[in-house]
């Protein structure tokens, strides 16, 4: 857990530590996603070694509406400050587009660095974006993504910080296109490649080959276009990076309303309150242990 007395370790570092290692060993490093502090701090204790700022889930679970592009820099990155400094591992988060233009993508990428993320993905979506699981998408030119890659890495003031590039051409452009891009956006000078929302193995495992040796990123969307691959097979193709972006929204939004359908049902929460996490074992799972260890030292 991220202590309160004492500053981060080093995010982007350790994140492009995990990345080299997950690259050469070709074992995946896997990063669940969270919305919000309490999720974050639930991937720590669930002993994974870096965690998913999702933008689905930031967009559900600020505003509760979907994910196309309601969202600007500044709510983006204050939730991503807010999730940085509850943990200590470090933040992959989402970056939509960058927000407008190359100039723009350079704010962008500071205002993340600065909020403590340790690396960033941008796509080459039309503002207002989607979600890359949605349809009716639409694209840049590829060379105005060029752009803002070139701008990116230029503005990022910790060479480890981490850009990832993400393109959504696959399913207004087809396969073809997306690879192209790929080619282009890799060449800009992105540390990691993804391409959105392939369908079908023969798909992923085109992609795979086309850019062996190219740390990639698979997103695991629940119930996105991709096929729901095993751990080994997308260890096998070579992916260095799984994100699971929104199980964990899925999952809690499912057992919340469980909860309301009982509390209205019966009035009270007695028929499952021995369902529910205790009062005091939550209140630990948040640090309260911490803040009375800290109440004690200087009172």
């Amino acid at each position: 857990m991220a202590d309160l007395l004492r500053p981060r370790s080093n995010g982007p570092a350790r994140l492009r530590e995990l990345l080299a290692r997950a690259h050469e060993t070709k074992q995946p490093l896997v990063l669940p996603g969270c919305y919000d502090a309490l999720g974050a701090r639930l991937i720590e204790q669930a002993g994974f070694d870096a965690a998913y700022m999702t933008g689905f889930g930031t967009a559900a679970g600020l505003l509760g509406r979907p994910d196309v592009g309601l969202l600007g820099l500044a709510e983006m990155v204050d939730n991503a400050r807010r999730i940085a400094a509850a943990i200590d591992l470090p933040v992959l988060a989402d970056a939509d587009t960058g927000y407008g233009n190359q100039i723009n993508v350079i704010r962008t990428v500071q205002e993340y660095e600065r909020a403590g993320v340790a690396g960033i993905h941008i796509e080459d979506q039309v503002l207002p974006k989607k979600c890359g699981h949605m349809e009716n998408k639409a694209v840049v030119d590829a060379s105005e993504m060029v752009g803002k890659i070139e701008a990116a890495v230029a503005a990022r003031h910790d060479p480890d910080f981490v850009l990832i590039t993400r393109t959504d051409a696959r399913a207004p452009h087809g396969l073809d296109e997306a690879i192209a891009r790929a080619h282009r956006f890799v060449d800009a000078g992105a540390d990691v490649l993804f391409v959105e929302a392939l369908e079908g193995i023969d798909e992923i495992e085109t992609v795979a080959s086309e850019f062996a040796g190219v740390p990639m990123l698979f997103n695991w969307a629940e119930g996105g276009k991709t096929p729901p691959l095993t751990y080994d097979q997308i260890a096998e193709l070579g992916f260095a990076l799984i994100i699971a972006p929104i199980g964990t929204m899925l999952s809690a939004t499912r057992a919340m309303q469980g909860f309301l359908t009982s509390l209205k049902r019966d009035g009270t929460p007695a028929e499952v309150v021995d369902e529910l996490m205790g009062f005091s074992e939550f209140t630990d799972t948040i640090g309260l242990p911490e803040i009375v260890d800290l109440e004690d030292r200087f009172s």
